[in-house]
């Protein structure tokens, strides 16, 4: 037999079956109990806070607080995604490591396009990352000044990165809670703000080349929640009607509006050294359970893509799965809506998840209570959304079950003018004692037709109202998947264009 013969028997006998297996482990690698299948999640280990969200050279950018050594908590590396399309990810090796200076604690990332840095070379753009440097012996110690702001670069489109020989570029003034940088280029004074999250309010600084920074104001000490420390900030224009609002999110841990971590967002203006807010209610961008640590991505023009994390510090640690533990929201759109002389902030599912419809069942407008709306969709969408649209807003309970009878309910409640999600008979509960309780939000505006949609995967709810403007996300973990659904309303002719999806797995599966 010719040599070449012999090396093409080894590659079908020897090579290929070990590429197929590889491809095989890859799809098996997120079957496993709970897993998402239309949200990001890390292959293996402990996942929070999405980081460094930047497009570049028609790419998104996700790193992420990630720990590679266990499925909690631990010193804080930036893992690494990346996506063409916001529904694909491809997980990289890890951006950033520890070094001598601590943790790599919540950042941002920015495209320098006009080199204000010095950081780029031969004509090559530099990404740059902007980041806390979490320095836990400092902490150990008592110290009050052991979190700092550093950078680092990437000359390669993000792949790989450089750590500032500099850092850190701003030091601690002596404030225990001191981090979480997300950075803006404003052009209209050519200059960066840093948007700083300083224990009980935000801090803004300015740099014009992301090295030197100066402090601008402060905002925030007497106004919005206050339950915990306020931690990773945004800060971004938007416009309704033709005028420009500024936006500033703000999260916060403990004291969201149903226990545990929370996103709360202000509009007002923003001058370029100081944020002032239209009023000073407190306002949530999500009044779900389980949606944390949200910013948006930069670089994306006017549009405003939002992503959040889908846990909650009350039981993040505690969820059961093995071999990762959380994952990230389905990105989101925003949006402005004016209701009754409020600027109010809207959510949205992002149009490119309009990518994983499989199939629409646009269902009977006369839906009976207790008919199984799901019946007739292919068993093999273990994942889907539901979309309606109500008239006159009457009470409904849409409850979502297995064949285990374990059920997850989301409602409204016309006398009360809220929305709720009982997930007291979801599956596991038991975890955590706060795990189970029912959680409640407003009704914030009142059309004579409005809209309602549920996004459910694996191990997630994702519920949309009245445009947006209430939304709510509660991760669970049933035995078996949701493949029964069931909605009960006051009347049958209250309900319009009711139409169910299956949704493809963005992993390979069913």
């Amino acid at each position: 037999m010719t040599n070449k013969r012999l090396l093409l028997l080894a590659v079908f006998c020897f090579i290929l079956p070990r590429l197929a297996t590889a491809q095989n482990h890859d799809v098996e690698t997120y079957r496993d109990q709970y897993r998402p299948q239309i949200h990001f999640s890390p292959a293996a280990h402990w996942i929070n806070d999405p980081n460094g969200m930047v497009y570049f050279n028609h790419t998104y950018h996700l790193f992420f607080q990630y720990y590679p050594d266990a499925t909690v908590w631990g010193p804080m590396h930036w893992g690494h995604a990346t996506s063409t399309d916001l529904v694909h990810w491809k997980e990289l090796p890890i951006a950033l490591y520890p070094d001598s200076l601590g943790y790599i604690f919540s950042g941002s990332a920015v495209v320098d396009s006009n080199n204000t840095s010095g950081l780029g070379k031969k004509g090559k753009i530099p990404l740059v990352a902007i980041f806390t440097h979490h320095n836990p012996n400092g902490e150990k110690a008592g110290t009050n000044n052991y979190q700092n702001q550093s950078l680092a670069y990437s000359l390669d489109n993000g792949i790989t990165w450089t750590k500032y020989a500099g850092n850190p570029v701003l030091n601690n003034p002596g404030i225990k809670d001191f981090r979480d940088p997300k950075v803006m280029w404003y052009a209209r004074q050519k200059k960066w703000i840093m948007t700083l999250a300083t224990k009980d309010r935000i801090t803004f600084y300015s740099s014009p080349n992301l090295k030197k920074w100066k402090k601008e104001s402060e905002f925030g000490a007497t106004i919005g929640a206050h339950g915990g420390v306020w931690e990773c900030p945004d800060l971004f224009p938007l416009k309704l009607n033709g005028k420009t609002h500024w936006v500033l999110i703000v999260n916060i841990n403990p004291g969201g509006p149903n226990g545990g971590s929370a996103t709360q967002y202000f509009t007002g203006d923003f001058n370029g050294s100081k944020f002032t807010p239209r009023d000073t209610k407190t306002r949530w961008l999500d009044y779900g359970p389980d949606e944390y640590a949200g910013i948006t991505w930069g670089n994306t023009g006017s549009r405003k893509i939002f992503l959040g994390w889908m846990s909650n510090w009350e039981y993040a640690n505690q969820v059961p799965t093995e071999k990762w533990r959380n994952a990230m929201t389905i990105p989101r759109e925003l949006s402005l809506k004016a209701v009754n002389n409020e600027v109010l902030l809207a959510s949205a599912p992002a149009k490119e998840l309009n990518a994983l419809t499989a199939k629409t069942l646009v269902l009977k407008p006369t839906v009976k209570a207790g008919q199984d709306i799901l019946a007739n969709l292919n068993k093999q969408y273990k994942q889907y959304r539901f979309d309606a649209k109500l008239r006159n807003k009457p009470g409904f309970r849409i409850k979502l079950s297995n064949d285990e009878g374990e059920t997850m309910v989301i409602g409204y409640d016309n006398k009360t003018g809220n929305y709720y999600i009982d997930r007291s008979a979801s599956g596991k509960t038991d975890f955590n004692p706060n795990f189970a309780k029912t959680a409640y939000a407003p009704r914030l505006a009142f059309p004579k037709t409005s809209d309602i949609h549920l996004i459910i995967d694996a191990s997630s709810i994702e519920f949309f109202a009245d445009g947006g403007l209430t939304t709510m996300t509660a991760v669970c973990f049933p035995h078996k998947p949701y493949t029964h659904l069931y909605i009960e309303i006051l009347k049958v002719s209250d309900i319009v264009q009711p139409s169910v999806s299956g949704l493809v797995s963005i992993h390979g599966n069913k």
